[in-house]
């Protein structure tokens, strides 16, 4: 047993005995307010003969009374105002109520906080985010209001990250103001009968206003610093939009469309094209290349599905006009017809803002009330030396070749370089993928990036992980790519090079700088937990405003923003990013929600893990799609899903049940009571909830239960 532990098993053990004899002797019979009240004459008449004696016996009683949470301290209060009087009562009971609350918290800190932080930790990152930042806002709001015991707080609060001095001086000013309360009560002591005789509704409602009073000051504060912020503008007398929108990608079309939803003037300004990245250069024709390449891979497999072996006959421009109609298709959803019979005035343009209230959209100035900012991100091209003389290719420009290019450099071991690495790949390009890290899909776990290099290699995709790009070469038209591998140089010749290496957000140029809008050490537009930058009423949404860079979690943020904008100061709500799901499109799909067990090991959190093969399931079987798994940690001894990794066919569209159960706190048992279709894949859900069943059966009721039957027989 190491020492900290026999400690902590010392200060249990010391705690348990003191409380033992407290209750064994019936010591609490000596700090109720009926025998004070008996013995009231009699301790007074020692308190004048032996003061400072009295004095500190009393301090030390009421210590230990509050450090050990024994219930007496009220009583205790009472007594010291009839026995010391105003304002000696108050200085006693104040120093020793605050010291015996530090106790009890240190205690609690000392015992219980890094279990109940290493065992819950996920669940409380919220709570520790906001004590960190507002801990002593919500210290003395409660140590102001007596409905709330106090040492529970004291318990409570020892398990948070607060700091001891602010614990310590926050208790002594906020429980001031009810201390005196009770003293004042105690020098009338004669005529209190009980505690509750002090505790009327009204005082308790006074409390309860008055243990606000630090909440609506802060908002108060807060309202000040935005309208002082906001001052040095003039404010219009009468603005032409309750909101107006900049950037009509994902998020600033569904921020538009909340706020036309309901009834508000809302204007949509976009520079180039309606529907931005996702329409025009992203999801859609991202997904619709895929789909092409899956099935040319399906062609090469015929013989895996009973069919004569075959070939497919194809031209590269065809596959790209393809993919171009199928934004065709998908673009009436985002136009600005559609929008502009919602309500939404659609503006072209590129807009500058002014100032907080106006917004300048080529000669024209626009008046508004509040401004989403939503102009997204773009590729981030990194500096390495040579890139500039060679025409690379982006996600956003690669959509214009019509040339299948023979050799390709894929820069970059993310879900876009990786879904755009197996396409091409598909399509006959030689392939090489570059990624300076030691796997491709970084932030999933090393089995998950394993198996996709695996299928990638099968494929013919040459995976250089752990290559450092240095420098690009260009010598009449061979291009090459200099990498350095475990302290060697290794060149790649290629003809067309795609640059994956992430996106940065668009916060330059329409006005931000100027204006002093806040810039995150990430390089997106700093906001807080309403999406609201430094400028109250400028707020933003999608992938200028992180952290998650998927169209989903846009489209999530845009609700948040938009109506935060429309209905502040009278209703605001907290963005929600508690489940977020995302899906890497290669083949296998890489789908997952919540923690993986990296995370979970990075933040140490405590876990169990269950998996179930697909290649165990009939419908993959009978599909010819029998690979990948279904990783679902939960917490320990419990079915509480922590998060859930699937790789295989279809995972995108798999992971949505566990969304489900995780967002509204369904656990595997209610999975796996749960009717799934034979035979489909989604039955994959249920066999990996069976095995969380199997795994946790009682070995016990099972011996118990062949008893029981063989008995029966």
């Amino acid at each position: 047993m190491n020492r900290g532990r026999s400690l902590k098993l010392g200060l249990i053990l010391i705690i348990i005995g003191l409380i033992a004899v407290v209750f064994v002797f019936d010591l609490q019979q000596y700090l109720t307010l009926s025998y004070l009240k008996s013995r009231q004459q009699l301790l007074i008449d020692y308190y004048y003969t032996n003061t400072v004696f009295t004095v500190f016996i009393f301090f030390i009683i009421y210590v230990v009374t509050t450090a050990l949470s024994i219930p007496g301290a009220a009583a205790l209060t009472l007594f010291a105002g009839a026995l010391f009087g105003l304002l000696q009562a108050t200085i006693i009971v104040s120093f020793a109520s605050s010291i015996g609350a530090t106790m009890a918290f240190l205690t609690s800190r000392f015992l219980l906080k890094d279990y109940v932080q290493t065992r819950f930790g996920k669940q409380l990152e919220i709570i520790n985010k906001g004590i960190r930042k507002e801990g002593e806002y919500y210290l003395f709001t409660l140590r102001l209001i007596p409905v709330f015991p106090f040492f529970l707080i004291n318990l409570t609060m020892g398990l948070t990250p607060i700091s001891l001095f602010k614990f310590y001086l926050v208790s002594q000013i906020g429980m001031l103001p009810g201390t005196i309360v009770y003293i004042f009560a105690g020098t009338q002591l004669a005529q209190i009968d009980s505690i509750q005789g002090i505790l009327s509704p009204g005082l308790i409602l006074a409390f309860t206003l008055l243990g606000l009073f630090p909440l609506l000051m802060k908002k108060g504060v807060a309202m000040l610093n935005a309208r002082k912020k906001l001052k040095k503008f003039s404010s219009p007398k009468h603005f032409d939009y309750n909101i107006t929108v900049i950037g009509a990608g994902s998020a600033g079309l569904v921020a538009a469309y909340i706020a036309a939803a309901v009834k508000a003037k809302v204007a949509l300004i976009e520079k180039h094209k309606m529907g931005g990245d996702c329409l025009n250069t992203g999801c859609v024709p991202s997904k619709a290349l895929i789909r092409s390449a899956r099935m040319l891979s399906y062609a090469k497999r015929s013989q895996e599905f009973g069919l004569n072996q075959t070939t497919v006959d194809f031209e590269f421009n065809k596959i790209m006009e393809r993919v171009q109609t199928v934004i065709k298709k998908v673009e009436p959803h985002d136009s600005v017809e559609r929008y502009q019979e919602l309500g939404v005035d659609c503006l072209s343009g590129e807009a500058q803002i002014i100032d907080p209230h106006r917004v300048k959209l080529d000669d024209r100035i626009i008046t508004t009330r509040s401004i989403v900012v939503a102009s997204g991100a773009s590729p981030f091209v990194p500096p390495i030396p040579g890139i500039d003389k060679i025409n690379f290719l982006t996600s956003d420009t690669l959509w214009n070749i019509r040339k299948l290019p023979k050799r390709l450099i894929i820069l970059g071991g993310g879900p876009i370089g990786c879904e755009m690495a197996q396409s091409f790949a598909r399509f006959g390009s030689k392939v090489s993928q570059v990624e300076m890290l030691p796997q491709i899909l970084l932030r999933e776990d090393e089995e998950v990036s394993s198996l996709v290099t695996e299928k990638f290699k099968k494929e013919g995709i040459n995976v250089l992980t752990g290559h450092r790009a240095k420098e690009f070469y260009l010598e009449g038209e061979k291009k090459t790519l200099l990498c350095e591998f475990e302290g060697n140089d290794v060149r790649i010749p290629f003809d067309e090079v795609i640059v994956a290496v992430g996106r940065k957000a668009n916060i330059k140029g329409f006005g931000l700088e100027e204006l002093g809008v806040e810039i995150s050490k990430t390089g997106t537009i700093a906001h807080d937990t309403y999406l609201r930058t430094n400028y109250p009423n400028i707020l933003v949404c999608g992938d200028v405003a992180g952290p998650y860079q998927f169209t989903h979690t846009a489209s999530h943020q845009a609700w948040y923003a938009s109506v935060n904008a429309l209905f502040h100061p009278f209703k605001q709500f907290k963005v929600d990013y508690r489940v977020i799901p995302w899906c890497t499109f290669t083949d296998p799909e890489v789908a997952r929600v919540g923690l993986n067990e990296k995370e979970a090991k990075e933040k140490n959190i405590p876990y169990e893990s269950t998996v179930f093969k697909i290649d165990d399931l009939d419908r993959a079987i009978a599909d010819s799609e029998d690979f990948g798994f279904i990783k679902v940690l939960t917490v320990p001894r419990k079915d509480r899903i922590l998060g859930v990794t699937i790789v295989g066919t279809h995972a995108g569209d798999l992971i949505a049940e566990f969304v489900l159960a995780m967002k509204h706190g369904l656990g595997l048992n209610k999975i796996l009571n749960s009717i799934h279709i034979y035979p489909t894949l989604v039955e994959a859900n249920k066999y990996v909830a069976g095995n969380w069943r199997k795994n946790h059966v009682p070995k016990n009721l099972l011996g118990f239960l062949e008893r029981f039957h063989t008995w029966r027989r």
